[in-house]
């Protein structure tokens, strides 16, 4: 058995790296560009195009374009504009589920049903009681569907159902209370 780590993947350089479609179709954009600025002829363009379209590999793509500028460049190549210099370069991003520290907080969305259960349940402090099992209904649900999906509101959905429970308790009590001496 090799030394080291036996469920380490070995490191595979960039060029032997599986192309996608979204690659190929990249290419393929530089090579109209090419062709359109008049740095290829229609069958260099044809033929590159073409050849692209089978390309396996980063290395493959990378032969059709590697005598081509990515872009028409009437002057020498700048350095990227200071809020871009942070950013890592493309064949450099971290693998998949990994944020480094210093790359902005992904936002995410909030519930829906946490928000309604929420704002019912603080409702029904106006309205007399009559949005508290409507709050609690829309607490349950949020909190199932927080347990599937990537959301924010599990609190909000709490505190709709807490709301939403002392409230129809509380208007339940009265309701009885008021048939039996009504």
């Amino acid at each position: 058995m090799p030394p080291g780590n036996p469920w380490q993947r070995p490191v595979v350089p960039q060029s032997a790296m599986r192309a996608s479609q979204a690659d190929r179709e990249r290419t393929v954009d530089v090579l109209k560009a090419a062709f359109a600025e008049g740095r290829l002829s229609t069958d260099e363009y044809h033929d590159r195009s073409e050849r692209a379209q089978f390309a396996q590999t980063y290395g493959q793509l990378g032969l059709l374009v590697q005598d081509l500028p990515v872009g028409p460049m009437p002057t020498p190549m700048m350095s990227p504009p200071p809020a871009f210099a942070a950013m890592p370069p493309p064949q450099s991003l971290p693998p998949y589920g990994y944020i480094p520290p210093n790359w902005p907080p992904v936002r995410r969305r909030t519930n829906g049903a946490a928000i309604a259960s929420l704002l019912l349940g603080l409702a029904q402090l106006v309205s007399v009681g009559a949005t508290g099992l409507p709050a609690l209904i829309c607490g349950i649900v949020a909190k199932n569907q927080l347990r599937t999906r990537d959301e924010e509101g599990d609190g909000m959905a709490t505190a709709g159902i807490i709301l939403g429970s002392l409230g129809t308790v509380l208007w339940t009590f009265f309701f009885l209370l008021a048939i039996r001496h009504g």
